[in-house]
């Protein structure tokens, strides 16, 4: 009973400081659009969607067609998407020519921001693409309300049981805290430029 109830504390300690904690403003280039995306002028969505993606990682690319289907099934309530794609100068394939190829073929039609420095995504700490983190806007800036894995099957998407973002975001509509508020990522290691 005793390691019962340590074991609730912890979760819900865990879940409350994954909610409770803030997003800094950024600013970064939409490859697609060429123009500037920041975070602080979304201050009138429901919720902000980054999703931390690469054109390489071949888990990223088994959640291209369910990006898209959750950003038309979410956009038009409210909810703000972005691709965030941290290996722009990791690796030589993943150039903004490539990236406005890979959005038109997949019919991605958000925001595919480059995260050449990986500012963003230290400052998240992001570790694996795919990598979602969800961010609500409130009085004092922006907290986040989910962190984790898109869903639990990342092979097949019919599979899926556990859909983890589309319930975080059904829970905010709902206006609900998501539960869970975190899950761990599974996919590839983001590479890290050197110092």
């Amino acid at each position: 009973m005793k390691k019962l109830t340590i074991t609730l504390l912890f979760a819900l300690l865990t879940g409350f400081q994954v909610s409770a904690q803030r997003a800094e403003n950024f600013r970064l280039k939409d490859a697609i659009s060429g123009s500037e995306f920041e975070l602080s002028s979304h201050e009138e969505a429901k919720a902000v969607v980054l999703i931390f993606t690469s054109l390489n990682c071949p888990f990223s690319k088994l959640y291209e067609e369910r990006l898209v289907a959750l950003h038309q099934q979410f956009a038009d309530q409210g909810f703000v998407f972005a691709l965030i794609n941290p290996h722009v100068r990791v690796e030589e394939e993943e150039t903004v020519e490539n990236m406005k190829l890979r959005a038109a073929e997949r019919k991605m039609n958000l925001p595919f921001l480059m995260d050449g420095d990986q500012t963003v995504t230290r400052q998240f700490g992001i570790t694996k693409l795919p990598e979602v983190v969800v961010v609500n806007p409130s009085p004092t800036g922006f907290a986040i309300a989910y962190r984790g894995a898109i869903d639990n099957n990342p092979q097949v998407a019919a599979n899926a049981s556990l859909k983890y973002l589309e319930g975080a975001l059904t829970s905010i509509i709902n206006r609900r805290n998501p539960s869970p508020a975190s899950t761990r990522p599974v996919g590839c290691n983001v590479r890290f430029l050197r110092p």
